[in-house]
């Protein structure tokens, strides 16, 4: 999906971006594994704590890189493997030592509409800026925003799926959750189609990828009480280990594989065997 936004032309920006992608193949299929990732997702928001669920959404830069190299044959730069391992640890030592636990399956009326309200305010106010300026500014603006709503998506699937194990399907259909749901749902993946085609890849994944999860906990704790370790020792640990999770990210994206850089290396290679 990154590759196709980022190949669309430069007129197909805003709502014209989406009639473009709807006809690459490439689209259409990374929105099929979408579908069954988000399904793996709400599962895994159902039985664990969305503290613990968004920040290990981070590890899919890991298998986006595993997938360019082993199924693609993409070539990987030593730095990007260091980068990778690096995510890793960093993820392993954060969840081990902030500690995520605890939680009730819902949240107050009024916590809801606050932070609705918020992640609301402040995904507009991101979009906002994105509208102009150079292409790095739109696109750090439109990833933040992407990422805030994608946090509250998260929030809300993790109800929705509570609502359905415990008063069945006719109670979710019934209840505003499912449709601020899709609401919520729709926006923020405009918003990641937006950044990718706006600006570098540099800029908007990182953003991406790193914004959901620290808007994640602290939507855990507003909402659902969640809580972390009380040790300042471990707080600390695990603060310096999101702080990895975040430098390993940065690096990972400025050293992974780039689809022009392949192409690129595609073109020199007939041209040298004609030599």
């Amino acid at each position: 999906m990154r590759d196709s936004s980022s190949a669309a032309p430069p007129e197909a920006g805003g709502w014209r971006l989406l009639p473009y992608l709807v006809r690459d193949r490439r689209w259409l299929l990374g929105q099929a594994v979408w579908v069954v990732a988000f399904g793996l997702q709400a599962l895994a928001l159902h039985l664990g704590q969305l503290s613990v669920v968004q920040p290990v959404l981070i590890s899919q830069l890991v298998f986006t890189l595993l997938v360019r190299r082993f199924a693609s044959r993409w070539p990987v730069r030593g730095a990007a493997w260091g980068s990778a391992a690096l995510v890793c640890v960093s993820l392993a030592f954060f969840l081990v030592a902030a500690e995520p636990r605890g939680g009730h399956p819902g949240a107050t009326p009024s916590a809801w509409l606050w932070s609705l309200l918020t992640g609301g305010v402040v995904a507009a106010a991101a979009a906002g800026l994105a509208l102009r300026g150079s292409p790095a500014r739109r696109a750090a603006g439109f990833a933040v925003a992407a990422a805030v709503l994608a946090a509250v998506e998260a929030t809300l699937v993790k109800q929705a799926m509570d609502v359905l194990s415990t008063r069945g399907v006719i109670a979710v259909l019934s209840g505003w959750p499912l449709y601020v749901l899709v609401l919520v749902g729709s926006a923020s993946g405009l918003l990641v189609q937006a950044a990718l085609h706006v600006g570098p890849l540099t800029v908007s994944q990182p953003l991406l990828v790193v914004v959901n999860p620290l808007v994640s906990i602290v939507l855990s704790v507003w909402l659902f009480g969640e809580h972390f370790t009380r040790s300042p020792g471990a707080l600390l640990l695990g603060a310096c280990s999101f702080l990895g999770l975040v430098a390993g990210t940065v690096l990972l994206t400025a050293t992974g594989p780039r689809a022009s850089a392949v192409e690129a290396t595609a073109e020199r290679a007939p041209a040298a065997g004609q030599a």
